[in-house]
């Protein structure tokens, strides 16, 4: 099996011993990834909304990176740090996806990196 780091300029870079994502046997796993501005490095402030919009944005960046597209994730995981948040968030997710939305889990967590209200993360097939 090879195994192939990805790494781009789109999405925030690493902040310890972790790819943004790694190819391998046909599929890109990608790390979960938060609020982060990849130009300024700074958190995104703002409503859920805003919030899931960049964090979807970072993911795409890191799977269009790897060769692949958003209409090819099969999974995601969903980290919120507020379930009451998770309508206002489901709104935007939907908005990024096909006719075949991948599959999902969405979990309320205590705490995230950096203490951010989302993290999401995915693995798509190339």
């Amino acid at each position: 099996m090879t195994l192939e780091r990805i790494s781009t300029d789109k999405a925030p870079k690493a902040i310890g011993p972790y790819s943004q994502g790694v190819k391998a046997n046909g599929f890109v796993f990608c790390s979960g990834q938060v609020p982060i501005n990849p130009e300024t490095g700074e958190l995104v402030s703002g409503s859920i909304t805003i919030q899931t919009k960049q964090v979807l944005s970072n993911l795409q960046g890191v799977i269009e990176a790897a060769g692949s597209s958003m209409n090819h994730v099969l999974k995601c995981t969903v980290y919120l740090k507020d379930m009451d948040d998770f309508a206002e968030m489901n709104s935007e997710y939907a908005r990024w996806f096909g006719n075949i939305p991948p599959a999902r889990a969405t979990v309320e967590v205590a705490r995230l990196p950096r203490d951010v209200r989302i993290e999401i993360d995915a693995i798509a097939l190339l």
